[in-house]
């Protein structure tokens, strides 16, 4: 029982630690783009603000590298799905070993460095341009938009083919054959059998694609040339300093996603629960028109249920009651979401905190005059304290290199000079104990040498 108990501790706090570091550094950017703090920072907090959210679209290099990558998106859409779609038909089409080889060939893009994609196309169709007679900045072929689209849908595009290829395994190739043995030829039975099937396949294969070339970089920063997307004008600012705008981006774009997520999985649950309510009325019906069968041959022995018994077990049809409701909220919650995030970005009359902007500046300015009086304060105490160090101390034991200690030596030799002389004996030599030794430096001596 404990390890048990031990066993769903340990998956419980792996999972928090899983989340934790999937979605904690996009959690703590998204709380920096309402604080009022010039750098992207959660503590310290100065003011919840929203004035991050203009200053988006006052950006113009960020607004034209947005615009730039939505055209680039929606052109890789429209180049990477068909091929994908291509590729995958055919794929299904060939034999086993010619397919091991053509799906080793169109996953080998996704194999090669972003790096090698990008200078390759900008090589190849300048040349392409040369060879057409177009050299030069007149080529047409060599723009940063063009080859962008192209660089992307080469990796792309296998993407988007393993998509179709996992849709099209669950595909009974039976319906196809039945189309055309009732008469329909290959593009009728493509687009009235195949295409429905492949529907929800083809719509995750263009966000997919969408997604792919709105976040990439390692290929456009080489293929866009002159131009900017928005990820080559993100890493521009994160080179040169940053500021909470673009948190401020990223939880736009986290909203749309999950805003867009949200909706899709409500038409999706919606669809399924159609598509059971149908199947289920199928098997009903197909048990009452037996039963009614059986009831006109008579070869059942106890008596038949009528077919109001068995139209009352039929489920109710759909688009009515909870579904429908569930399916309008998401739709209104929708809306709701992207009026809001419509009106952060259009209109400069949102909070911004003045007043307590003003607060944590006025704040600021005064820890800034405590700290000037306490370094202040610190000066002066060093400064009395070296001036205490160069004032003489009293006491017998003093520094050799004091000049003080110059000037005791001349008051000494000073007291020396006003000492009394020694009286001098009867034959005009000074007395010193009785004995002859006198001082070298005398002027005496020289008299006394000359009387001699």
């Amino acid at each position: 029982m404990k390890s048990h108990h031990m066993m769903k501790l340990m998956i419980g706090f792996y999972i928090v630690l899983f989340f934790g570091y999937l979605f904690g550094p996009l959690i703590i950017m998204s709380i920096t783009a309402f604080n009022s703090s010039d750098f992207p920072r959660v503590s310290p907090w100065d003011c919840f603000t929203l004035e991050w959210f203009p200053e988006l679209r006052q950006d113009r290099f960020l607004v034209e590298g947005f615009q730039n990558s939505l055209v680039i998106g929606a052109g890789v859409i429209a180049l990477a799905v068909p091929i994908g779609l291509a590729g995958a038909l055919l794929l299904t089409q060939l034999g086993r070993r010619a397919r091991s080889g053509f799906y080793t060939l169109m996953i080998s893009p996704i194999l090669v460095p972003g790096v090698v994609l990008g200078i390759s196309t900008i090589i190849f169709w300048r040349r392409m341009g040369e060879m057409i007679g177009v050299p030069g900045e007149d080529n047409f072929l060599y723009e940063g938009i063009f080859m962008t689209i192209l660089g992307q849908s080469t990796f792309i595009s296998a993407f988007t083919m393993l998509v179709f290829v996992a849709r099209l395994q669950r595909f009974d190739p039976a319906q196809e054959e039945a189309a055309l043995d009732l008469g329909a030829t290959k593009p009728q039975a493509f687009r009235k059998v195949l295409l429905p099937f492949l529907k929800p396949a083809i719509g995750s294969a263009a966000v997919l694609a969408f997604l792919a070339s709105f976040e990439n970089y390692n290929t456009t920063v080489f293929t866009i040339l002159q131009d900017k997307t928005l990820t080559t004008v993100l890493a521009s600012k994160v080179r040169y300093g940053i500021d909470p705008s673009i948190s401020a981006l990223a939880v736009l774009i986290v909203s749309l996603t999950l805003v867009a997520a949200f909706v899709y999985e409500v038409l999706r649950r919606r669809e399924q629960k159609e598509a059971r309510e149908i199947e289920a009325r199928a098997r009903a019906a197909e048990r009452l028109e037996m039963q009614e069968v059986a009831q006109g041959e008579g070869g059942e022995d106890g008596p038949a249920r009528s077919a109001a018994e068995i139209r009352a077990e039929l489920p109710a049809a759909s688009g009515k009651g909870f579904t429908l409701q569930a399916h309008h909220l998401a739709i209104v919650l929708a809306l709701i979401a992207v009026a809001g995030i419509a009106k952060l970005m259009l209109t400069d009359d949102v909070y911004a905190a003045t007043a307590c902007k003003e607060e944590i500046r006025q704040e600021k300015l005064e820890r800034q005059q405590e700290l000037l009086e306490k370094q202040r304060q610190l000066m002066q105490e060093r400064q009395q304290q070296e001036q205490g160090e160069k004032a003489p101390r009293s006491g017998d034991y003093q520094s050799i290199f004091d000049p003080g200690n110059l000037q005791g030596d001349g008051e000494e030799g000073s007291d020396a000079e006003q000492a009394p002389e020694a009286p001098a004996t009867s034959d005009g030599q000074s007395s010193n104990d009785g004995k002859d030794y006198q001082s070298i430096f005398d002027p005496g001596n020289l008299q006394s040498e000359e009387g001699n």
